[in-house]
């Protein structure tokens, strides 16, 4: 717990350092959209209105500063110091604050440049009207920023999120993985075991059998996927030190059908399942061999395995292969695979059909 609260720190000091070295652009990419923006409005005022321009910097640049000052006030003062740690009616006192004092200033600045802003058509404007139009437009503005800061901030937290989430996802595999090799490790050890202490002649084609594999388990998949061609071989190796095992008296009927090219798979993942069967079913019986199918077709691999089971040999520790197979597959294939198991009275199946 303590290890996941300092990666989600982490996240959450490394989003807003991002943020933080991207200050610069941020800064050029406001001031060229308000200059942008009022060079438009002037433009159109002055086509439409045919308003000189020297009112109209009056108006949009003056005012306009006034007007931009107060959307960054709401967006960089008032929102993170009241509205973020929810203390609304501050939050609503300062916004009613900052519209009076902006009205009163904007009406300052109106009586200095009089003759351009409060006469109309050779009319005085009122100030209930004046004040009331300047309002409305700082509104506007106030708005504005608050829909700009509450977009930046999902979009920030939604990023860190995902990262989290990434990040959530990619220890889970790995503790998933790092369960795997000290499975099959205690499975083919066992194995051995018994070789050596039934001092077998086998015993060293079955060490050598088993350092094949780790080589392969240690070397080959430290990648998120492998050639589907060296995991089949793995699989191979398997079988073949399980026969061992059996003193060649393990019956198993493999099949690989389809064309094996250049496919690739999540490594270790269909191991689990012909573990089970050696482990929990009956590999001596020629007369019900294990069958095990593997079929790649259009990009997809069908998985059949099935063994007659031991009802004598049952592990009431359950184990842990098929539920992390299960788990890695909603991981690494979500919506990608389909998984069905039948526990029979004599037979145990398990079916797999995977999008590589």
């Amino acid at each position: 717990m303590e290890s996941l609260i300092t990666r989600q720190n982490a996240t959450l000091v490394a989003g807003r350092m991002s943020i933080n070295l991207n200050k610069g652009w941020q800064i050029f990419i406001h001031a060229a959209v308000w200059l942008v923006l009022i060079a438009f409005f002037m433009l159109l005022a002055h086509t439409t209105g045919k308003v000189s321009f020297s009112k109209l910097a009056i108006i949009f640049l003056v005012f306009g500063v006034v007007n931009i000052g107060l959307f960054y006030l709401n967006y960089l003062l008032l929102i993170p110091r009241f509205l973020d740690k929810k203390k609304y009616k501050l939050y609503a006192l300062a916004i009613i604050s900052t519209l009076i004092l902006s009205g009163l200033a904007k009406y300052g600045l109106a009586l200095v440049f009089k003759s351009v802003i409060l006469v109309r058509l050779g009319k005085d404007v009122s100030v209930g009207i004046y004040l009331f139009n300047v309002t409305f437009t700082s509104i506007i503005f106030v708005f504005l920023s608050t829909v700009l800061k509450f977009s930046i901030d999902w979009f920030l937290n939604e990023r860190i999120q995902h990262d989290l989430e990434n990040q959530r996802l990619t220890a889970e595999l790995s503790f998933l993985k790092s369960q795997i090799n000290p499975h099959f490790l205690f499975n083919s050890l066992n194995s051995i075991y018994s070789l050596a202490y039934q001092k077998s002649d086998t015993t060293p084609e079955a060490v050598l059998k088993l350092s094949e594999i780790m080589r392969y388990m240690l070397y080959e998949c430290n990648d998120n996927k492998v050639d589907l061609e060296k995991e089949l071989q793995y699989l191979h190796n398997y079988i073949d030190l399980q026969k061992i095992r059996f003193g060649n008296k393990a019956f198993i009927d493999f099949e690989v059908t389809g064309e094996v090219t250049n496919q690739q798979i999540v490594p270790l993942l269909l191991i689990a399942f012909i573990e089970n069967a050696f482990k929990h079913g009956i590999a001596n019986d020629a007369m019900a061999p294990i069958k095990l199918r593997i079929n790649i077709d259009a990009g997809k691999l069908y998985f059949f395995i099935q063994n007659k089971k031991n009802t004598h040999n049952r592990d009431a520790s359950g184990g842990i292969g098929l539920s992390n197979v299960k788990r890695r597959l909603d991981l690494l294939y979500p919506r990608k695979y389909n998984m069905e198991i039948r526990d029979e009275a004599d037979t145990y199946t398990s079916q797999l059909s995977l999008v590589l």
